[in-house]
């Protein structure tokens, strides 16, 4: 059964959305239209890959790599339909990424590639946020630009493993109503179970995971009061307003700041021009 997750009074409930209204577990109805949806998952962990499309690869003239890789989200960052993403004052490149996002069912440990997909519960759509002013800060580890609260809007709902087929899709990222990213599921190097079987040779994967599969080219930035909705076919849309948010962030840490990979990953500028850009922007 296909089920949301809104907050009622402040306390998380599931139900089911039933035209225009959402049919509470306890049998209550509550309005869709003014219902306050919450991420319809609950990961111990979330995992998310680097390059999977290739577009993207296209977009960044890399290499394709000889195998995926990976990075991890806290559970802090789920974020559901119709909420808001925050952008710290001053930031200038607060990107979408359009995803698909996968939901365990079975405990997945050394699973084949034939056998994982029979492991998964369900898919919905989901945006892998992304604050590139501080690529210089993490080093590699991804924590600060896709680690911050709220930065994986997904759902609104999980639709069952039964009712959807990940390798026949279409993938459509719009900004303020225009398409900015589009791609099917052919446009991925390693399906997605190739990467559940990658992950699960070294890490259990158990039942609420999230993996997120990656996102094609034409990942850009946002601004506040966008709206940036990522939509999957026969999987639904999320949708998200970005905010400005008023918060120091001078008192500890590294500071934001636009670096030479900022650039190159965040409006997929060569690496060549954008080292020249960023040098140029010190010497004046």
């Amino acid at each position: 059964m296909r089920r949301v997750r809104v907050a009622v009074d402040g306390i998380p409930v599931w139900g089911r959305r039933a035209g225009d209204e959402i049919v509470l577990e306890d049998g209550r109805r509550i309005d869709e239209a003014s219902a306050r949806y919450l991420a319809p998952v609950e990961p111990s962990k979330i995992l998310a890959v680097h390059l999977t499309y290739r577009s993207r690869i296209e977009e960044y003239r890399a290499n394709t790599p000889p195998a995926p890789s990976y990075f991890m989200k806290p559970p802090t960052t789920l974020n559901g339909h119709r909420g808001t993403i925050d952008r710290p004052h001053g930031a200038e490149f607060l990107n979408y990424e359009g995803e698909l996002a996968v939901v365990i069912g079975r405990r997945m440990k050394g699973v084949s590639i034939a056998d994982a997909l029979s492991h998964v519960a369900g898919y919905a759509p989901a945006n892998d946020v992304g604050l590139h002013d501080f690529r210089h800060a993490d080093r590699g580890s991804m924590l600060r630009v896709k680690g911050q609260d709220g930065f994986l809007p997904i759902g609104p709902e999980v639709v069952p493993a039964s009712e959807f087929d990940p390798t026949n899709y279409t993938l459509t990222t719009t900004l303020n109503g225009e398409v900015v990213q589009q791609a099917t599921a052919d446009d991925l190097i390693w399906g997605v179970a190739y990467q559940l079987a990658d992950l699960s040779r070294l890490i259990t994967l158990e039942p609420g995971d999230v993996v997120l599969t990656g996102t094609p080219a034409n990942s850009r930035p946002m601004a506040p009061g966008d709206v940036v909705a990522v939509e999957i076919s026969g999987l639904g849309r999320v949708e998200s307003t970005v905010v400005d948010w008023d918060v120091d962030l001078s008192e500890a840490g590294e500071q934001m700041a636009t670096s030479a990979n900022t650039l190159h990953v965040a409006l997929a500028i060569p690496e060549d021009e954008a080292e020249r850009t960023v040098e140029g922007s010190r010497t004046r």
